[in-house]
């Protein structure tokens, strides 16, 4: 069981901001009275005390953390997993509603959050979906984040800094281990791998070769699934074949003539408040080049919540729910 949340002390939140300043002079002046040098390394070199996430070596906390900042869904989704919800004292930039199992009084930042205004609710973890929340314009430089001693992470399979290898199941469980032992919550990581891994095993992917297109955003152009992340590895677990899986990218455009031309057996169409499932119905039937495919004609579409569309612990209940869709479709 997580630790209740400590009450918060009154001047944490000053001393961590000039604690802040402070290590931004230093490394201001250090740069004025030194010469120039290379790239700094975002992180020590990773050694068997730490993790290695998005090139950043992150050294696991010794006890759960109690002050967690989740930034996007996928990450308040990991955090109420790994069973720390209760330690969630804001969530920010997320996809949708709050994920079930976070507190009612936690802060709920509309957009990504600022530095500052992380700071003022005196985290000491903050995990993110993407890589960008630690942009300078953003939350800021993990390593002086972590300098303050707030622990950071970011989802592997979201890393831009660093190569990705396409998603792969074992992949994703290995991740939430390795948040887990992070934040202080080893256990709880393994427990949620064996958990997952076993709801892997009870979905029964379609027996065909139908095809699939994984719809998630544009009008001028389609943005959708490619052949190297969350969407392939969930269409792949159901049975499908991705029209786009040739394309070595997480996610990548394609023109809609390419869509008509790939003649898709079945849609999954991403739903989000700034572009809705509805929405791209309504493209998919106005647009000349897909109003006559099969798919729309006889309206072969599977609704995705937007987390589920990206690597995270709801990737086995997307590739379940897709199959289910295909196979009560007829695909299979």
């Amino acid at each position: 069981m997580p630790a209740p949340r400590r009450p918060r002390p009154s001047r944490r939140a000053s001393s961590l901001a000039a604690s802040a300043l402070a290590l931004g002079l230093a490394v201001a002046l250090a740069g004025c009275s030194a010469p120039a040098a290379g790239p700094v390394d975002p992180g020590a070199t990773p050694t068997a005390a730490t993790i290695e996430d998005c090139g950043v070596a992150v050294t696991p906390r010794a006890a759960p953390a109690e002050r967690i900042v989740a930034i996007k869904s996928t990450a308040a989704e990991l955090v109420v997993a790994l069973g720390l919800g209760d330690a969630l004292v804001a969530t920010a930039f997320l996809d949708g509603p709050a994920p079930a199992g976070v507190p009612s009084d936690a802060a709920a930042i509309e957009g990504m959050p600022s530095r500052e205004s992380v700071l003022e609710l005196e985290p000491d973890a903050v995990v993110a979906g993407w890589e960008s929340a630690f942009a300078p314009e953003a939350v800021g430089d993990r390593a002086q984040l972590e300098a303050l001693g707030i622990t950071t992470w970011v989802s592997p399979a979201a890393c831009w800094s660093t190569d990705v290898a396409p998603l792969t199941w074992e992949a994703l469980l290995d991740e939430f281990g390795a948040a887990a032992s992070a934040l202080g919550v080893p256990e709880a990581g393994a427990a949620l791998a064996a958990e997952q891994r076993q709801d892997l095993a009870t979905i029964e992917p379609v027996a065909s070769d139908a095809s699939a297109l994984w719809y998630s955003s544009g009008e001028d152009a389609p943005y959708v699934g490619a052949g190297s992340g969350a969407p392939q590895l969930v269409l792949e677990t159901a049975g499908l074949t991705n029209v786009a899986a040739g394309v070595d990218e997480t996610w990548t455009t394609l023109s809609w003539e390419a869509v008509a031309a790939s003649d898709p057996d079945l849609i999954v169409l991403v739903d989000a408040p700034w572009h809705t499932a509805e929405s791209k119905i309504e493209r998919l039937r106005a647009n000349p080049a897909t109003a006559e495919l099969a798919a729309v004609r006889e309206e072969r579409f599977v609704v995705v919540p937007f987390p589920m569309a990206e690597a995270g612990v709801g990737s086995v209940a997307a590739a379940r729910l897709v199959a289910d869709g295909a196979r009560e479709m007829g695909l299979g």
